[in-house]
């Protein structure tokens, strides 16, 4: 036994294997494993602006899975949008946070075919009525799209970059008409910072809302996003509290950070996020384009 302080040098087959053998305890089920609910955001998180798969990714999740841990998605997207992602990151989770919380999704059965089945088991909503009509006010170039309860989307006018597969385009009273799970509103003509100084100088009542990095609003129910959602999921999992661990990189996701911060968990944002988004995370990983959730969960 080497004298204490000393430090023991070992070859280079030892050292691989010693390396080896720590992956290897870190997925070997005998081997205990304190298990994580992990809620990754898709968009800028996941996914490039091209929707390619952020270096390493399913690898990664793969590794995380084995370790015993929970991964899933908390989106803004809606359903719709998201159990392809869902599909090709090799993610068949037990829930599934989308709409910036309003809807969860849960897994009823499956792998069914190639792709597990999940039914709407949660879902929040408000009367779009009056934000719209106020928005309408000051953005009359605007365009709209809104998420009903039972996962149709309906929209005004084309959305450039915006997913309308099997959305129905409609006028501004069948829009309004039922109560929706979220509202979207996309300016072309003007910034995120427009959309910032706009809600700050008009306000917002009676709904959540959050403003994307690409110039747009998302609004949500009162009280809604997606730290409401993850903390129904971490309740039903039995996950407690400080054994979450979240990933992020928009305005969407301060609610999610500053959730787990204050129940011991982690927030940890994507390189290229904001500055606000950064700073209210307790970590910082690579960016998206350089694989930082890939990094984040290969450590675990």
């Amino acid at each position: 036994m080497p004298p204490t302080g000393s430090v023991k040098v070992v070859g280079p087959r030892k050292a691989a294997r010693l390396v080896e053998r720590v992956a290897e305890d870190a997925e070997n089920p005998a081997v205990s494993t304190e298990r994580l609910l992990i809620a990754l955001d898709v968009d800028g998180t996941v996914l490039l602006e091209d929707e390619t798969l952020s270096p390493g990714v399913v690898d990664a999740i793969a590794h995380a899975h084995r370790a015993g841990h929970e991964v899933m998605l908390a989106t803004g997207r809606s359903w719709e949008g998201t159990r392809g992602i869902q599909h090709v990151l090799e993610l068949a989770p037990e829930y599934a946070v989308c709409s910036n919380g309003a809807v969860i999704m849960k897994r009823v059965g499956g792998p069914f075919g190639d792709e597990s089945v999940y039914e709407r088991f949660h879902v929040e909503t408000f009367d779009p009525t009056e934000v719209v009509t106020l928005l309408r006010e000051h953005l009359p170039e605007a365009r709209y799209m809104v998420e009903l309860a039972d996962g149709r989307r309906l929209y005004t006018e084309h959305m450039d970059d915006w997913n309308l597969a099997h959305a129905q385009r409609v006028g501004f009273d069948e829009l309004v008409a039922q109560p929706v799970c979220r509202v979207v509103v996309v300016s072309p003509d003007d910034t995120d910072a427009d959309f910032v100084e706009l809600v700050s100088r008009i306000g917002l009542n009676k709904v959540s809302y959050a403003v994307g990095w690409s110039a747009w609003l998302d609004i949500a129910p009162q009280g809604v996003d997606k730290s409401t959602a993850l903390e129904k999921v971490r309740t039903w999992l039995g996950v407690e509290p400080e054994r979450v661990l979240v990933m992020g990189d928009g305005r969407n996701d301060l609610g999610m950070f500053r959730w787990a911060r204050e129940h011991g968990g982690r927030a940890i944002a994507m390189g290229q996020g904001p500055d606000e988004v950064r700073a209210e995370a307790g970590e910082i990983t690579a960016s998206v384009h350089a694989g930082g959730v890939a990094d984040v969960l290969r450590r675990l």
